[in-house]
Protein backbone atom coordinates (compact mmCIF):
# COMPACT_ATOMS: atom_id res chain seq x y z
CA UNK A 1 0.00 0.00 0.00
CA UNK A 2 1.48 3.63 -0.99
CA UNK A 3 2.13 6.00 1.59
CA UNK A 4 0.70 9.84 0.46
CA UNK A 5 2.88 12.29 0.83
CA UNK A 6 0.46 14.22 2.84
CA UNK A 7 0.28 11.10 5.36
CA UNK A 8 4.07 11.14 5.38
CA UNK A 9 3.86 14.46 6.68
CA UNK A 10 1.24 14.24 9.48
CA UNK A 11 2.68 11.35 10.97
CA UNK A 12 6.25 13.43 10.83
CA UNK A 13 4.44 16.39 12.45
CA UNK A 14 2.80 14.26 15.10
CA UNK A 15 6.07 12.47 16.06
CA UNK A 16 7.37 16.29 16.56
CA UNK A 17 4.71 17.33 18.62
CA UNK A 18 5.29 19.01 22.03
CA UNK A 19 6.31 16.23 24.91
CA UNK A 20 3.95 16.52 27.90
CA UNK A 21 5.11 14.71 31.41
CA UNK A 22 4.83 11.30 32.21
CA UNK A 23 5.86 10.58 28.29
CA UNK A 24 9.92 10.24 28.85
CA UNK A 25 10.45 13.25 26.72
CA UNK A 26 9.45 16.42 28.71
CA UNK A 27 11.96 19.27 28.39
CA UNK A 28 11.20 22.53 30.12
CA UNK A 29 14.19 24.28 28.58
CA UNK A 30 12.69 23.87 25.56
CA UNK A 31 8.78 24.48 26.24
CA UNK A 32 8.97 26.39 29.20
CA UNK A 33 7.41 25.51 32.55
CA UNK A 34 3.73 26.80 31.64
CA UNK A 35 4.26 29.53 34.61
CA UNK A 36 4.45 33.38 34.35
CA UNK A 37 8.01 34.80 34.91
CA UNK A 38 8.33 34.49 38.37
CA UNK A 39 8.63 31.00 37.96
CA UNK A 40 5.20 29.28 39.07
CA UNK A 41 4.93 26.07 37.23
CA UNK A 42 1.65 23.61 36.06
CA UNK A 43 2.49 19.87 36.09
CA UNK A 44 0.91 18.60 32.55
CA UNK A 45 0.41 14.54 32.74
CA UNK A 46 -0.56 12.04 29.73
CA UNK A 47 -3.68 11.33 31.11
CA UNK A 48 -6.16 14.51 31.80
CA UNK A 49 -9.82 15.43 31.63
CA UNK A 50 -9.17 17.00 28.24
CA UNK A 51 -8.91 13.36 27.01
CA UNK A 52 -6.45 10.89 26.25
CA UNK A 53 -3.57 10.58 24.07
CA UNK A 54 -5.31 8.11 21.39
CA UNK A 55 -8.11 10.94 21.67
CA UNK A 56 -5.80 13.67 20.70
CA UNK A 57 -3.78 11.51 17.98
CA UNK A 58 -7.39 10.92 16.22
CA UNK A 59 -8.20 14.99 16.29
CA UNK A 60 -4.88 15.84 15.42
CA UNK A 61 -4.50 13.65 12.60
CA UNK A 62 -8.16 14.58 11.56
CA UNK A 63 -7.67 18.51 11.55
CA UNK A 64 -4.24 18.01 9.85
CA UNK A 65 -4.66 15.68 6.57
CA UNK A 66 -7.78 18.73 5.99
CA UNK A 67 -4.83 21.18 5.77
CA UNK A 68 -3.25 21.79 2.08
CA UNK A 69 -0.09 20.07 1.40
CA UNK A 70 1.92 23.16 0.96
CA UNK A 71 0.53 24.56 4.58
CA UNK A 72 1.54 21.33 6.33
CA UNK A 73 5.22 21.65 4.50
CA UNK A 74 5.40 24.71 6.75
CA UNK A 75 4.42 23.72 10.00
CA UNK A 76 6.75 21.02 10.10
CA UNK A 77 9.45 23.42 8.83
CA UNK A 78 8.46 25.04 12.11
CA UNK A 79 7.81 22.48 14.22
CA UNK A 80 10.90 20.33 13.69
CA UNK A 81 13.38 23.65 13.75
CA UNK A 82 11.55 25.02 16.38
CA UNK A 83 11.01 28.14 15.25
CA UNK A 84 14.94 28.22 14.39
CA UNK A 85 13.62 28.25 10.52
CA UNK A 86 11.51 31.18 9.21
CA UNK A 87 8.48 29.48 8.34
CA UNK A 88 5.06 31.05 6.70
CA UNK A 89 1.82 31.87 8.64
CA UNK A 90 -0.60 28.76 8.88
CA UNK A 91 -4.22 30.54 7.94
CA UNK A 92 -6.97 28.74 8.82
CA UNK A 93 -10.73 29.16 10.16
CA UNK A 94 -10.98 31.01 13.84
CA UNK A 95 -13.99 30.23 14.62
CA UNK A 96 -13.52 26.39 14.09
CA UNK A 97 -14.46 24.43 17.93
CA UNK A 98 -12.91 21.19 18.33
CA UNK A 99 -13.99 19.04 20.94
CA UNK A 100 -11.33 16.78 23.29
CA UNK A 101 -13.06 14.80 26.26
CA UNK A 102 -14.96 17.52 28.05
CA UNK A 103 -13.05 19.98 26.54
CA UNK A 104 -13.48 21.92 23.77
CA UNK A 105 -11.11 24.03 22.34
CA UNK A 106 -10.50 26.73 19.13
CA UNK A 107 -8.65 25.44 15.91
CA UNK A 108 -6.06 27.66 16.84
CA UNK A 109 -5.53 26.71 20.49
CA UNK A 110 -5.56 22.87 20.12
CA UNK A 111 -2.33 23.02 17.37
CA UNK A 112 -0.84 25.57 20.09
CA UNK A 113 -1.17 22.91 22.42
CA UNK A 114 -0.17 19.88 20.56
CA UNK A 115 2.95 21.70 19.09
CA UNK A 116 4.42 24.12 21.70
CA UNK A 117 2.23 24.59 25.19
CA UNK A 118 0.60 21.14 26.51
CA UNK A 119 -0.43 22.85 29.87
CA UNK A 120 -2.07 26.14 27.92
CA UNK A 121 -5.44 26.66 29.12
CA UNK A 122 -6.55 30.17 26.87
CA UNK A 123 -5.51 32.42 23.93
CA UNK A 124 -5.20 35.20 26.41
CA UNK A 125 -1.88 33.57 27.77
CA UNK A 126 -0.71 34.43 24.57
CA UNK A 127 1.37 36.89 22.09
CA UNK A 128 1.00 37.24 18.35
CA UNK A 129 4.41 37.56 17.12
CA UNK A 130 4.89 40.52 15.29
CA UNK A 131 6.00 38.73 12.42
CA UNK A 132 3.03 37.01 11.89
CA UNK A 133 0.27 38.41 9.44
CA UNK A 134 -2.23 38.03 11.84
CA UNK A 135 -0.22 40.83 14.33
CA UNK A 136 -2.69 43.33 15.59
CA UNK A 137 -5.74 42.24 13.12
CA UNK A 138 -8.94 42.01 15.38
CA UNK A 139 -11.03 38.62 15.38
CA UNK A 140 -10.11 37.77 11.48
CA UNK A 141 -12.15 35.01 9.63
CA UNK A 142 -8.67 33.36 8.84
CA UNK A 143 -6.02 33.17 11.57
CA UNK A 144 -2.53 32.51 11.83
CA UNK A 145 -2.29 28.72 13.73
CA UNK A 146 1.74 28.26 13.03
CA UNK A 147 2.55 28.01 16.98
CA UNK A 148 6.09 29.21 16.28
CA UNK A 149 4.47 32.59 15.49
CA UNK A 150 3.55 32.68 19.01
CA UNK A 151 4.44 33.32 22.50
CA UNK A 152 3.61 32.64 26.14
CA UNK A 153 2.79 35.77 27.64
CA UNK A 154 5.03 36.60 30.69
CA UNK A 155 2.89 38.36 33.19
CA UNK A 156 4.28 40.08 36.30
CA UNK A 157 3.12 38.41 39.88
CA UNK A 158 1.58 41.98 40.81
CA UNK A 159 1.47 44.90 38.97
CA UNK A 160 3.46 48.15 40.11
CA UNK A 161 1.94 51.08 41.84
CA UNK A 162 1.82 54.28 39.70
CA UNK A 163 4.72 56.43 38.55
CA UNK A 164 5.18 59.16 39.97
CA UNK A 165 9.04 60.45 40.12
CA UNK A 166 12.26 58.81 39.07
CA UNK A 167 15.03 58.59 41.92
CA UNK A 168 18.38 59.62 41.32
CA UNK A 169 19.49 56.38 41.98
CA UNK A 170 18.09 55.21 38.71
CA UNK A 171 18.93 57.61 36.25
CA UNK A 172 22.08 56.13 35.15
CA UNK A 173 22.73 57.97 31.42
CA UNK A 174 24.20 56.02 28.48
CA UNK A 175 27.94 56.51 27.91
CA UNK A 176 27.79 59.49 25.44
CA UNK A 177 30.89 57.94 23.89
CA UNK A 178 28.35 54.99 23.32
CA UNK A 179 25.99 57.05 21.37
CA UNK A 180 28.04 58.72 19.01
CA UNK A 181 29.89 55.50 18.18
CA UNK A 182 26.57 53.87 17.32
CA UNK A 183 26.64 56.83 14.22
CA UNK A 184 23.32 57.23 12.52
CA UNK A 185 20.85 58.76 14.99
CA UNK A 186 18.13 57.37 12.84
CA UNK A 187 18.37 53.92 15.27
CA UNK A 188 15.89 53.85 18.16
CA UNK A 189 18.37 51.57 20.04
CA UNK A 190 22.21 50.10 20.49
CA UNK A 191 23.09 47.08 21.75
CA UNK A 192 25.81 46.00 23.56
CA UNK A 193 27.13 42.06 24.21
CA UNK A 194 29.37 42.13 27.27
CA UNK A 195 31.12 39.35 29.35
CA UNK A 196 31.48 39.22 32.63
CA UNK A 197 32.99 43.07 33.04
CA UNK A 198 34.24 43.15 29.22
CA UNK A 199 32.52 44.42 26.48
CA UNK A 200 32.58 41.86 23.35
CA UNK A 201 32.24 43.70 19.91
CA UNK A 202 31.18 46.62 18.53
CA UNK A 203 27.41 48.25 19.58
CA UNK A 204 24.74 47.36 17.50
CA UNK A 205 22.80 49.60 16.02
CA UNK A 206 18.72 48.94 15.77
CA UNK A 207 16.72 50.50 12.76
CA UNK A 208 14.49 47.95 11.95
CA UNK A 209 11.21 47.33 14.00
CA UNK A 210 12.59 43.66 15.52
CA UNK A 211 16.22 42.37 15.78
CA UNK A 212 17.18 38.77 16.56
CA UNK A 213 20.20 38.53 18.34
CA UNK A 214 21.94 35.02 18.90
CA UNK A 215 24.22 32.63 18.69
CA UNK A 216 23.58 30.36 16.10
CA UNK A 217 20.02 30.14 14.27
CA UNK A 218 19.15 28.35 11.06
CA UNK A 219 18.75 31.07 8.48
CA UNK A 220 20.12 33.59 11.56
CA UNK A 221 19.82 37.34 10.49
CA UNK A 222 20.95 39.93 13.06
CA UNK A 223 23.12 40.29 15.66
CA UNK A 224 25.04 36.91 15.52
CA UNK A 225 26.97 36.51 18.96
CA UNK A 226 28.56 33.59 17.42
CA UNK A 227 30.79 35.54 15.33
CA UNK A 228 32.16 37.46 18.03
CA UNK A 229 35.39 36.43 19.04
CA UNK A 230 36.44 36.76 22.47
CA UNK A 231 39.38 36.68 24.64
CA UNK A 232 37.49 35.32 27.51
CA UNK A 233 39.18 31.83 28.70
CA UNK A 234 36.41 31.20 31.49
CA UNK A 235 35.04 27.79 31.15
CA UNK A 236 31.61 29.23 32.41
CA UNK A 237 31.84 31.81 30.19
CA UNK A 238 32.39 29.44 27.15
CA UNK A 239 29.63 27.16 28.22
CA UNK A 240 26.96 29.51 28.54
CA UNK A 241 27.94 31.27 25.07
CA UNK A 242 27.12 28.24 23.49
CA UNK A 243 23.75 27.68 24.92
CA UNK A 244 22.72 31.27 24.34
CA UNK A 245 21.31 29.49 21.10
CA UNK A 246 18.54 30.84 19.24
CA UNK A 247 18.78 34.12 21.71
CA UNK A 248 15.96 36.44 22.08
CA UNK A 249 13.98 38.10 19.78
CA UNK A 250 13.78 41.84 20.76
CA UNK A 251 10.74 44.27 18.88
CA UNK A 252 9.82 47.96 19.24
CA UNK A 253 6.14 47.71 19.05
CA UNK A 254 3.06 50.46 19.59
CA UNK A 255 2.78 49.91 23.39
CA UNK A 256 7.08 49.29 24.12
CA UNK A 257 9.99 47.17 23.33
CA UNK A 258 8.95 43.54 23.55
CA UNK A 259 11.67 40.53 24.56
CA UNK A 260 10.77 36.97 23.14
CA UNK A 261 13.31 34.15 24.37
CA UNK A 262 13.46 32.08 21.89
CA UNK A 263 16.26 29.61 23.46
CA UNK A 264 15.81 26.71 25.10
CA UNK A 265 17.05 28.35 28.81
CA UNK A 266 16.21 31.01 30.90
CA UNK A 267 16.97 34.58 30.54
CA UNK A 268 17.11 37.49 33.25
CA UNK A 269 16.07 40.80 32.59
CA UNK A 270 16.10 44.62 34.36
CA UNK A 271 13.97 47.54 33.59
CA UNK A 272 13.03 50.48 35.13
CA UNK A 273 9.54 50.27 33.76
CA UNK A 274 9.09 47.02 35.48
CA UNK A 275 9.07 47.77 38.66
CA UNK A 276 8.44 50.84 41.28
CA UNK A 277 10.49 53.64 40.70
CA UNK A 278 11.12 54.48 44.43
CA UNK A 279 12.42 51.25 45.59
CA UNK A 280 15.66 51.37 46.14
CA UNK A 281 16.78 48.09 44.14
CA UNK A 282 15.36 47.22 40.82
CA UNK A 283 14.11 43.45 40.71
CA UNK A 284 15.64 40.77 38.18
CA UNK A 285 12.73 39.23 36.23
CA UNK A 286 13.36 35.64 34.77
CA UNK A 287 11.46 34.93 31.58
CA UNK A 288 11.35 30.81 30.74
CA UNK A 289 11.69 29.81 27.14
CA UNK A 290 9.08 30.74 24.70
CA UNK A 291 7.93 33.38 27.40
CA UNK A 292 7.85 37.09 26.01
CA UNK A 293 7.68 40.17 28.51
CA UNK A 294 7.18 43.66 27.54
CA UNK A 295 11.04 45.34 28.70
CA UNK A 296 10.28 48.70 28.38
CA UNK A 297 6.80 50.59 28.62
CA UNK A 298 6.41 53.87 26.50
CA UNK A 299 4.14 55.30 28.75
CA UNK A 300 5.50 54.69 31.81
CA UNK A 301 8.83 55.91 30.41
CA UNK A 302 7.66 58.78 29.58
CA UNK A 303 5.77 59.85 32.77
CA UNK A 304 8.88 59.13 34.57
CA UNK A 305 10.80 61.88 32.36
CA UNK A 306 9.06 64.65 33.86
CA UNK A 307 9.75 68.16 32.26
CA UNK A 308 10.40 69.92 35.08
CA UNK A 309 12.79 67.75 36.46
CA UNK A 310 16.52 69.50 36.35
CA UNK A 311 18.42 65.96 35.62
CA UNK A 312 16.48 65.71 32.37
CA UNK A 313 16.88 69.39 31.37
CA UNK A 314 20.44 68.76 32.02
CA UNK A 315 20.88 65.99 29.92
CA UNK A 316 19.09 65.73 26.79
CA UNK A 317 20.69 62.21 25.69
CA UNK A 318 19.60 61.09 28.92
CA UNK A 319 17.81 57.36 27.59
CA UNK A 320 16.62 54.15 29.33
CA UNK A 321 18.59 50.57 29.63
CA UNK A 322 17.50 47.35 29.83
CA UNK A 323 19.99 44.44 30.96
CA UNK A 324 19.09 41.20 29.84
CA UNK A 325 21.72 38.03 31.04
CA UNK A 326 21.55 34.65 29.18
CA UNK A 327 21.22 31.39 30.95
CA UNK A 328 22.34 32.69 34.50
CA UNK A 329 20.94 35.20 37.29
CA UNK A 330 21.77 38.05 38.84
CA UNK A 331 20.13 40.01 41.82
CA UNK A 332 19.02 39.43 45.52
CA UNK A 333 18.02 35.68 44.87
CA UNK A 334 21.63 34.92 43.51
CA UNK A 335 25.22 34.82 44.57
CA UNK A 336 25.69 36.96 41.55
CA UNK A 337 24.32 40.64 43.04
CA UNK A 338 25.55 42.48 39.66
CA UNK A 339 24.88 41.78 36.36
CA UNK A 340 28.85 42.38 35.59
CA UNK A 341 29.43 39.30 37.38
CA UNK A 342 27.03 37.25 34.43
CA UNK A 343 28.95 35.21 31.82
CA UNK A 344 26.53 36.24 28.80
CA UNK A 345 24.76 39.67 28.95
CA UNK A 346 23.29 42.08 26.81
CA UNK A 347 23.04 46.39 27.15
CA UNK A 348 19.99 47.30 25.32
CA UNK A 349 20.10 51.45 25.14
CA UNK A 350 16.98 53.30 23.97
CA UNK A 351 17.69 56.59 21.40
CA UNK A 352 15.30 59.15 22.91
CA UNK A 353 16.48 62.21 20.56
Amino acid sequence: MFRTKRTGLVRRLWRSRAPVEGDGETDTRTHGSGGCCMGKSTKVTGKTSAGTEAELKALTHSILKKIKEKQLEGLLQAVESKGGARSPCLLLPSKVDTKLGQQSYSLPLLLYKVFRWPDLRHCSELKRLSCCESYGKINPELVCCNPHHMSRLCELESPPPPYSRYPMDFLKPPDSQALQESGDRSHWCVVAYWEEKTRVGRLYSVQEPSLDIFYDLPQGNGFCLGQLSSDNKSPLVQMVRTKIGYGIQLSREHDGVWVYNRSCYPIFIKSATLDNPDSRTLLVHKVFPGFSIKAFDFEKADSLQRPNDHEFTQQPRTGFTVQISFVKGWGQCYTRQFISSCPCWLEVIFNNR
